[in-house]
């Protein structure tokens, strides 16, 4: 249908860019259509299309008022695009709608017009009324003082990439059906453009993803357990090993609880590889590790500029764990204010990164890990009661290598075989006396202190049976006997005792040094904030470390 030209009383007329136009070069209509092709072109993205519809539409045709809807992915609905409308826009829920995202086609204005050749007119008045269309804009056009509106097809070839609505009463419907299809033209190279660009965010997201998970794989395998498998057949471990497999397959939280050198890590990795998560690494955090102003970055990430050092976006353990499992050890040293964003986001199974200002929804299982009495930790305000229960799901305990001596000759011969192959020694057997004197001994530093002493002892024994144990730190001591006088009865030391003689001879042998490369903490292979913590409670002073200590010249 025709289209006349109403002219807008009281319009202000656009302001014209005449250093790249010539208003004389646009008094034909091929001089018109010449120039807004050519301006046109250079469009990239919707801010600079607005701006030359906004050039051309109200200097040539004086159309202040516009919605440009394009066909979504689906047949059946159609999206916003763009609009322009002088003043204030309606806040109501018909333009949300005819903003949105997906308008419906069947039933509606937006039908009417792709089953038409030519451009649509439409009565507002009778629209809703008479024709029974869906005509969810009304309050936009009612804003604009509009009786009627046209509804202009927008077409690549034969394919409809939009539609444009304006008012009807506009002359030159030719040459504005010209502008529109230099229009879906422009329109069509957006949203491809907004298409790639989209895919790209999501490769780089996925690429940076990708390498967080290489660099942990990385560090995993640079650090990897010391243990092959779990060795131990004694009735004590086999009580562990029917936990893991009642646990395993569920998704519920699992809290390990044992000395330090026990394996309570490769415990955890044992639960996750039986899990439905297996095929997913698990990822590990040390809360004793990191310092506490690092530890909230590690865990939930940070936002490119959020502090001093974020010199770009960097995605934390949880999100690296998503669908995985995240293994926390060491959850007794956490700073208390840490530990209410860790409750949060076991509770609601969401996180936010440091700097960031949405959330970010994961699927993680939770493996907590501690040498600590969480309960005491609780009773005397170090702990959260409430993440303590949150944790203490399916707790398991580890025994301590002196209530498992029965599995010392397997987990010895273990070793045995293992640092054969990696020092190069021929030891292939144990002797009775050195399995003795492995048994007679209480382990504080459990197995990790068994296996260290064993290499020790590996390195420096002869032949192919391993003979002496080489303890380090504390000497090993049996009875000497002669025909003539028996030895006297040793008073049997309890479990304190024993740990706080081992820690204060290791402590006065390297003169009080306790972190870093050949410290106390370094050969007794556990964190320096846990040895701290240990000497506090064990009311190791300096004094006695100095006084009893080589004596300085």
């Amino acid at each position: 249908m025709p289209i006349t030209n109403v002219s807008t009383p009281g319009r202000p007329r656009a302001e014209f860019n005449r250093q790249e136009l010539n208003r004389q070069d646009l008094s034909r209509p091929e001089q018109l259509l010449l120039s807004f092709t050519n301006a046109i072109a250079t469009v990239r993205d919707r801010t600079g299309l607005k701006s030359v519809i906004k050039i051309f539409f109200r200097e040539q045709f004086a159309i202040y008022e516009y919605i440009i809807t394009v066909r979504n992915d689906d047949p059946e609905t159609f999206g916003y695009f763009l609009h322009d409308l002088p003043g204030k826009a309606p806040a109501d829920e018909g333009f949300r709608i005819i903003t949105g995202p997906a308008m419906p086609v069947r039933g509606s204005m937006t039908g009417i017009v792709l089953q038409s050749e030519d451009p649509v007119n439409f009565r507002l008045s009778e629209v809703a009324t008479k024709q029974k269309l869906s005509f969810p804009s009304e309050s936009f056009w009612r804003a604009a003082g509009a009786r009627d509106i046209v509804g202009i097809r927008l077409r690549l070839g034969t394919e409809t990439v939009g539609i444009l609505w304006i008012q009807s009463g506009y002359a030159s419907q030719r040459l504005l059906t010209g502008l529109c299809s230099q229009l879906a033209i422009a329109i069509s190279n957006i949203l491809s453009h907004e298409k790639v660009t989209e895919q790209l965010k999501l490769i780089n997201a996925y690429k940076q993803r990708l390498h967080e998970e290489n660099l942990y794989l990385q560090e995993e395998i640079d650090n990897r357990h010391n243990y092959n498998e779990i060795v131990g057949a004694g009735g004590e471990m086999q009580k562990v090993f029917q936990l893991m497999n009642q646990v395993a397959s569920a998704n519920s939280t699992v809290l390990i609880l044992g000395e330090t050198g026990t394996g309570k890590e490769l415990i955890a990795r044992a639960i996750h590889n039986a899990s439905p998560r297996k095929d997913k690494i698990m990822v590990k955090v040390n809360c004793a590790a990191l310092p506490e102003n690092l530890i909230e970055s590690e865990l939930f990430g940070h936002e490119k500029g959020s502090f001093t050092g974020a010199i770009d976006r960097r995605i934390g353990k949880f999100e690296l764990a998503d669908n995985s499992t995240l293994f926390l050890d060491e959850i007794g040293e956490m700073p208390p204010i840490l530990q209410a964003k860790l409750l949060r986001a076991i509770q609601e199974r969401e996180i936010e990164r440091v700097g960031g200002k949405s959330l970010i929804k994961v699927n993680v299982r939770i493996i907590a890990a501690t040498n600590r009495d969480l309960r005491q930790e609780v009773e005397t305000g170090r702990f959260r009661s409430d993440l303590f229960y949150r944790l203490n799901v399916f707790p398991i305990t580890i025994p301590p290598l002196r209530d498992r001596k029965e599995d010392i000759p397997m987990l010895a011969n273990h070793f045995i075989r293992r640092f054969a192959r990696s020092i190069g020694k021929k030891v292939t057997a144990i002797s009775a006396r050195a399995l003795a004197d492995l048994q007679g001994y209480d382990w504080p530093g459990n197995i990790r202190e068994l296996e260290h002493t064993l290499e020790r002892s590996m390195i420096l024994s002869t032949g192919t049976t391993l003979k002496d144990i080489h303890l380090h730190a504390l000497r090993l001591d049996r009875p000497q006997q002669t025909s003539q006088e028996p030895a006297a009865e040793q008073p049997v030391k309890t479990l304190r005792e024993n740990e706080r003689d081992h820690i204060l001879k290791t402590l006065i042998r390297l003169k009080g040094k306790i972190s870093g490369h050949g410290g106390a903490a370094h050969l007794l292979d556990v964190p320096p904030s846990t040895l701290n913590s240990k000497i506090s409670k064990l009311g190791i002073t300096k004094e006695q470390i100095l006084s009893t200590g080589p004596q300085s010249k």
